[in-house]
């Protein structure tokens, strides 16, 4: 396999990108100059240098202390005036961004990292499920769990297994209200719509 073929494979597995696609992508960079390519590849190196994963939500998150990477925590879950007795579990970071840019929601936040395919026979190796345990453990403030999954069947497989996990704990669990119509992705869900969810959920 040659240096162009190894770049269309990889470019493949991302999401959504076809063997067309990234075809395209690998031409395209082809025609770029030497130094287009030097910064795309020293903007990878940063990406792995820079972001790390928070400690408490488990989100991507680009620390700003450089030489003490540690337990971090990203500025949200640090965010003391934001109201930690709600948090909303979503699934992917892009949920957790489109629910911030929404500017609807005052509380934190858990990635669970993806979702659990129906009839997956190992739930908990697709997702953060024991992180999620170990959050709610030592978050002793927590009221309202919201269940913010992608409106889809694996979106709800993903709920109704993190639901039966959280059923031992006290804590008030629901969902985003039906605004959001079926097969809706939170990443492509409008504000108006994402707001009607939150403020009915149930």
């Amino acid at each position: 396999m040659n240096s162009i073929e190894k770049l269309i494979q990889i470019f493949s597995n991302f999401p959504g990108i076809g063997p067309r696609q990234a075809r395209r992508f690998v031409y395209y960079l082809l025609t770029r100059a030497d130094s287009t390519l030097g910064e795309l590849s020293q903007n990878i190196k940063d990406l792995k240098n820079d972001v790390v994963i928070c400690k408490d939500c488990q989100r991507f998150f680009e620390s700003k202390n450089k030489t003490n990477k540690d337990d971090p925590c990203c500025g949200i879950c640090s965010d003391q005036i934001r109201d930690h007795s709600t948090l909303m579990i979503v699934q992917r970071d892009v949920d957790l961004e489109s629910v911030e840019k929404n500017g609807g929601f005052n509380g934190i936040y858990f990635v669970l990292g993806g979702s659990v395919p129906i009839l997956e026979k190992e739930p908990e190796k697709r997702i953060r499920i024991k992180e999620l345990e170990n959050f709610i453990k030592n978050k002793k403030d927590i009221k309202e769990i919201i269940l913010g999954v992608n409106w889809n069947p694996e979106g709800e497989n993903t709920a109704d297994y993190v639901e039966k996990f959280l059923k031992n704990y006290k804590i008030k669990i629901s969902h985003l209200g039906k605004g959001l119509s079926m097969g809706s992705e939170l990443e492509y869900t409008d504000p108006d719509t994402l707001k009607n969810a939150l403020r009915n959920r149930s």
